[in-house]
């Protein structure tokens, strides 16, 4: 299985909670993905869902994603185009919400090497990213096969949709 992802990073810090990938207020009253998704990380960057293009990478520091359990959280970075997250580690619950939605979380321990803008392509089944602007190749936590399953189905939902049971 090749899977690959090729896109330019967004570099984050540590600790960056779902509060601030998609803001409460928003999340009790916007129900539309659409309208939903254009605050994307707009605390942080300001006009986030405007600049990030189909493909394009977070990077981030340690407990991506900590904070309360925002299903939308996830969904927002999917539904933006968002190929993938690298981050040091997350938040679990916010590791399993991305791969039940077929967002690829990936931990990396070479993320403070990546900057802002590099373009990095991501192959999944190998575990690697290739930092294409520097020209350097960073080792990723191997994502289980069964995880890899739902992920090339497009999340949990798809891949019981396709199959009928569980990949497990």
């Amino acid at each position: 299985m090749n899977v690959r992802v090729t896109g330019r990073a967004w570099k984050f810090g540590d600790n960056i909670n779902t509060d601030l990938i998609i803001a409460g207020k928003y999340k009790l009253s916007i129900t539309n993905i659409d309208d939903l998704s254009r605050h994307a990380m707009e605390a942080l960057v300001p006009g986030f869902a405007e600049k990030v293009k189909r493909g394009d990478i977070i990077v981030a520091g340690k407990n991506f994603g900590c904070g309360s359990s925002r299903e939308q959280a996830p969904l927002v970075l999917k539904h933006l185009g968002i190929g993938a997250v690298i981050a040091e580690s997350f938040a679990r619950i916010f590791y399993r919400n991305s791969m039940n939605i077929g967002l690829p979380a990936l931990e990396c321990k070479d993320v403070n090497r990546v900057s802002d803008g590099d373009i990095l392509e991501i192959d999944l089944a190998e575990g690697c990213v290739k930092n294409l602007t520097k020209g350097e190749v960073y080792r990723v936590k191997p994502i289980p096969p069964a995880l890899l399953e739902i992920l090339v189905n497009g999340g949990l939902v798809n891949y019981v949709k396709k199959y009928g049971r569980l990949p497990w």
